[in-house]
């Protein structure tokens, strides 16, 4: 990543801090000004905090110093009371964070990079700058099941809508508990339907849920993921150290979803490298979802049976059916 990019979300973070701070104040200064007493046992709280520091700094006697821990007890003790007296919730005049983990720096305790600076990296780097105002409009609270027909349908046990919901639930099922998997299940899945079924959006579910978990999601279409691809081997004048980084980050990334299979005008080095990323992926245990509208015998036609064998040994397949939800 370019160092102005990296200066970019940096400055992102500090919006973050600058803005969960102003926040805090806005609400101190509502509770102090609406409520004096919890104002003055707040200020007492500190005026006593800052005697024990000094305490500790002359080395006072110990008895001391304990009658000061119990005037702190005791002070917080009341301000809990009064909070409780005043309805007001006990963290309402902490500091909230966008990310608990690294507290909006972006980073960890132990200096590395956060989940959520390396999927705010992700996103730059791909170009899935737009991916959070997708996945806000698509995910599983948006997902409305009576859009699909409850009609039956000819050679089917389950009417589209008794199917979709049975899809629905495995798939919330896997990205509520994703990153807890039994490793003797199929943990990669790969939907398969005519398009206009429900395929793209039921991926953005599952992205917005992992991504909640603060796993690192890449969405590609597979159009895009095969520019990535190019870019890596071909190295053409443009090449760059990102776009090296980008192309390893189709290998590390937690989850990794493959959109619209089959699009991308398949050749013999898209298919190669198709088989290089799931195959590397499946035996780092490193997760994929693909969407199609291929069926199995056309994938097996135009990606050979290699690939194929990979998809129905390790991947665990839904079918999409009814009418299309586009029209």
């Amino acid at each position: 990543m370019s160092k102005e990019n990296m200066r970019k979300i940096m400055l992102e973070y500090q919006y973050k801090r600058d803005r969960n701070q102003d926040l805090l104040d806005s609400r101190t200064k509502e509770v102090y000004d609406n409520f004096p007493d919890i104002k003055y046992i707040s200020d007492e709280i500190k005026k006593n905090g800052l005697k024990m520091t000094k305490s500790v700094l002359d080395n006072i006697p110990k008895e001391d110093l304990i009658a000061m821990e119990n005037r702190q007890n005791e002070l917080i003790k009341k301000k809990e009371e009064l909070f409780d007296k005043h309805k007001i919730p006990q963290d309402y005049l902490e500091l909230k964070y966008d990310c608990n983990s690294c507290k909006d720096t972006g980073f960890l305790e132990n200096g590395r990079r956060c989940n959520c600076l390396k999927q705010r990296m992700l996103e730059d780097s791909y170009a899935m700058s737009n991916l959070k105002e997708i996945l806000e409009k698509d995910n599983f609270n948006t997902f409305d099941i009576d859009i699909f027909s409850d009609r039956p349908v000819e050679n089917r046990d389950l009417s589209p809508r008794e199917n979709m919901k049975c899809i629905l639930q495995d798939m919330y099922f896997y990205a509520s508990n994703f990153g807890c998997e039994n490793d003797e299940e199929k943990n990669n899945l790969i939907f398969i339907g005519k398009p206009g079924l429900g395929k793209t959006f039921m991926c953005s579910c599952i992205a917005k849920e992992v991504l909640n978990r603060g796993y690192t999601v890449i969405y590609q279409t597979s159009f895009n993921l095969m520019e990535v691809i190019e870019r890596y081997k071909f190295k053409t004048s443009s090449f760059s150290s990102v776009d090296e980084e980008n192309y390893n980050n189709l290998f590390t990334c937690d989850l990794l979803i493959i959109d619209d299979l089959g699009t991308e005008m398949p050749n013999t080095f898209t298919t190669s490298e198709l088989f290089n990323i799931i195959n590397s992926r499946l035996n780092s245990g490193k997760k994929i979802i693909i969407s199609t509208n291929l069926n199995l015998s056309q994938i097996n036609e135009i990606y050979t049976a290699r690939i194929l064998s990979r998809i129905v040994g390790n991947f665990k397949l839904y079918e999409f059916y009814g009418e299309d939800l586009r029209f």
